[in-house]
């Protein structure tokens, strides 16, 4: 019996990994496996579980197939009722949001409208189109911070860019340090790189994390720290690195700002103080760093989550110190890596509709429940949000403070139209509901962030039913709006080839055919800044100037420390709480596929026995957690993978799978991060009690 055919695709979620795919196309509308290109560098045929499964979501009986309006009223915390909305067809749909969209316009001016996205997809043309679309009409414009305004500040304040080592140098690392990820459950390429340095170098594996991951089950070392503390751990480091000859003099003499001044300043951060901040013991403290001092290729794998936080650039920053001060820059197989974005030199104009000038208000997509609920300070002077137009995200799930924002989505006066793949919580309180295509059923091009190429997918599989694609839509709205740009003229693959070659890249034929190109720097020295970092002075800056990556500045510190603005445990909210990501989900995508549900379960709190004995919990009982923004409800499991006084969540589970029909993120405020913004979902504290 002969193999399927297997073609070449692009993972299109959320992940730094962004996975060289060879998908099972079985026939023109069905795939059957997918699996990871075994002759792509960086993916090496390794893929998470749920993107092998990925079949369980193109085929899905719950997808959505043709455009819905609605007919009975908005209502949070129900069960979906299909009576709610009825069928309607592409030009009733587009015509009537057309209509809709030009009558705000006209009777409150076109910032009422706020298209709203995110990643829910990865690729350029589909996920960044939005941007024209609001360009093009006015409409008010969004500051993305879910997941990358603080880490972004926090590196660039040392670097001035964001790039760094090569992944791929793992394998002649000797030391690999995981700060803030938990690559087994969200970026598992990572761990197929460091399998390959101790298989082959002995290498050792630490992981600093707030709680017992899978990844952190791994490691030779785990620093089971507390949430919102890394800053503190960093700074004890460097201050061992320098009070007992591990540090590089020649190298910060070289590379780097003011290194005796920061010296000075880490006098006083001794392993004695970070103790007493971490929870960790000082015993931990110092083995880690006379390892990391004693070892030049240490390669340090940066993650996203310790930097959701009120301090959380605060920590990046400090935390990207420590190659600086080893000189582990200078070593293959050293360095450091947060993410390469920056390495890519795209004429992405066409995409998003940067050559159209537009001064509309700029609204951060953090605090979407306070602007659709009518915050001044969040409308900036302007009118009301009067119409919401979301592509690829959930925000009644995912954005911070989930009552406000269901408050807000349930407004009778809001025009909501969602395009989306199922029917999720958000798409339950829209107007229209449009059908969405997933990645194998249009083309796109996609950068990455874990590695360094550049790829593109192609559609492989007709869409089922009704679906279009983001651009379609979009295209099929500018021309009802009168709206005038190239980039609505052109199909998605037009556009791609268009930007390819005003980028001096290969064409598209080209890309597919060779499976990508990879757009790393042109040296080990250049990926590792032996030729200067891309600050101004060429230097890595111990003392940034926060200006540059921001401007809220107010009260963070000169050099690196731990910024005691967190929201800190309390006689009132003894708690602090962690909403990790779960092993089988990416935000919300795949929590509707049974394969997915099955493996996880259930959402649980993970919480210390002590925590456990101290407030008269029964493990596998429900509990609540709560603090002023809200109450949640779930199962609790003692777990001794914590230190007392912190519980972790690990979601995202939609909001109807909690007891009560509130998630998680009903207790993470929307405050944003200094200096730049930022969703601070691993920095919130609360109460717990066992649930009546």
């Amino acid at each position: 019996m002969s193999r399927p055919d297997r073609q070449r695709s692009v993972c299109p979620h959320d992940c730094p990994s962004v996975c060289a795919l060879e998908v099972e196309v079985l026939n023109k509308s069905t795939i059957g496996r997918v699996y990871g290109a075994k002759n792509h560098s960086y993916t090496q045929g390794v893929i998470c579980a749920k993107v092998s499964r990925y079949a369980d979501r193109v085929h899905h009986p719950d997808r959505l197939l043709t455009p819905l309006k609605r007919v009975g009223q908005k209502r949070v915390g129900v069960a979906h009722d299909p009576a709610d909305f009825v069928p309607v067809s592409w030009d009733e749909a587009l015509d009537t949001i057309a209509q809709k969209f030009e009558q705000i316009r006209q009777t409150e001016g076109s910032e009422a409208i706020w298209p709203f996205h995110y990643a829910g997809t990865m690729g350029l043309v589909q996920r960044d189109g939005l941007d024209r679309f609001r360009r093009a009409y006015a409409t008010s414009q969004q500051h993305s911070t879910y997941c990358v305004a603080l880490s972004d500040a926090g590196f660039k304040a040392g670097t001035g860019v964001k790039r760094g080592s090569d992944t791929r140098l793992m394998s002649k690392s000797e030391l690999i340090v995981v700060w803030g990820g938990n690559p087994v459950s969200t970026q598992v390429n990572v761990m197929h790189h460091v399998a390959h340095a101790r298989r082959h170098n002995n290498a050792r594996f630490v992981v600093v994390d707030p709680y017992r991951t899978k990844t952190a089950d791994k490691a030779d070392l785990h620093l089971m720290l507390k949430p919102g503390t890394d800053g503190a751990l960093a700074c004890a480091v460097m201050h061992v690195l320098f009070e007992e000859g591990y540090a590089d003099h020649g190298y910060m003499a070289q590379h780097t700002d003011r290194a005796e001044d920061f010296r000075a300043h880490l006098a006083t951060r001794t392993p004695e103080w970070a103790a007493s901040i971490t929870g960790l013991p000082v015993q931990k403290i110092l083995e880690f760093a006379r390892l990391y001092g004693s070892t030049r290729k240490t390669f340090l794998r940066i993650g996203y989550g310790f930097t959701r936080s009120r301090n959380g650039a605060v920590n990046m920053h400090a935390v990207s110190c420590l190659p600086a001060v080893t000189g582990a820059w200078r070593h293959e197989g050293g360095g450091a890596l947060y993410g390469n974005s920056d390495i890519y030199k795209l004429d992405k104009a066409l995409i998003t509709g940067a050559d159209i000038h537009c001064d509309a208000r700029v609204i951060d997509q953090s605090r979407i429940g306070h602007a659709l609920t009518g915050n001044e300070s969040d409308l900036q002077g302007g009118p009301p949000i009067k119409a919401l137009f979301v592509q690829n995200t959930n925000p009644a799930v995912v954005a911070p403070d989930t009552r406000r924002v269901l408050a807000g989505l349930a407004r009778e006066d809001l025009f909501t139209v969602v395009h989306e793949q199922f029917m999720t919580e958000t798409a339950q309180l829209a107007d229209f509901v449009l059908p969405a295509t997933m990645f194998l059923e249009h083309d796109d091009i996609y950068t990455a962030s874990g590695h360094t190429h550049l790829q593109v997918g192609r559609q492989l599989i007709d869409a089922p039913g009704e679906c279009r694609s983001n651009h379609v839509v979009l295209q099929g709205l500018a021309r009802r709006l009168g709206l005038e740009h190239q980039g609505f003229d052109l199909s998605a693959r037009e556009i791609i080839a268009t930007m390819l070659s005003s980028s001096n890249l290969p064409d598209f034929d080209t890309l597919v055919e060779s499976g990508g190109i990879d757009c790393k720097p042109d040296s080990f020295q250049e990926a590792n800044f032996h030729n200067g970092f891309q600050t101004p002075d060429k230097r890595f800056h111990f003392a940034p100037d926060w200006t540059t990556v921001g401007s809220h500045v107010e009260g963070l510190p000169e050099f690196p420390d731990h910024w005691a603005v967190i929201d800190a445990a309390s006689k009132t909210c003894p708690l602090r709480l962690v909403t990790a990501p779960a092993r089988q989900f990416l935000n919300t995508s795949f929590s509707e596929t049974a394969s997915s549900r099955r493996m996880e379960k259930q959402p649980l709190a993970l919480i210390h026995v002590d925590d456990i004995k101290r407030y008269a919990l029964h493990d596998g009982e429900p509990v609540t957690l709560g603090n002023e923004l809200g109450e949640v409800t779930l199962l609790v499991k003692q777990f001794d993978g914590v230190q007392p006084g912190t519980v972790v969540v690990e979601s995202l589970w939609p909001n109807k799978d909690f007891i009560g029909g509130l998630g998680i993120n009903t207790l993470v405020s929307s405050e944003p991060g200094k200096p730049a913004g930022g969703a601070v979902y691993h920095d919130t504290a609360v109460w717990v009690k066992a649930a009546v």
